[in-house]
């Protein structure tokens, strides 16, 4: 169970800030609430650089600071 937390610990990417190893209940709420707010600026970035909002919503969504690491680092469309 240690290492299915620390799997779930950096696919959101708390792990990689967190100072100490969080707890099921706080990693969960932590990770909604953090991947939620990545999903919003996911969307908000893609409409900036002309990409599809609700794909990038998702995407931030699920996987959080990874995907909007990936549509910062994407070139812009025309």
């Amino acid at each position: 169970m240690d290492s299915m937390r620390l799997a779930f610990g950096y696919f959101t990417g708390l792990q990689l800030v967190a100072a100490t190893p969080l707890d099921w209940p706080t990693l969960i709420a932590t990770g909604l609430l953090v991947n939620t707010c990545d999903a919003f600026v996911c969307r908000i970035v893609a409409r900036n650089n002309g990409r599809p909002t609700r794909l990038w919503f998702g995407l931030g969504f699920v996987f959080g600071v990874w995907a909007l690491a990936a549509v910062m680092l994407a070139p812009k469309r025309r």
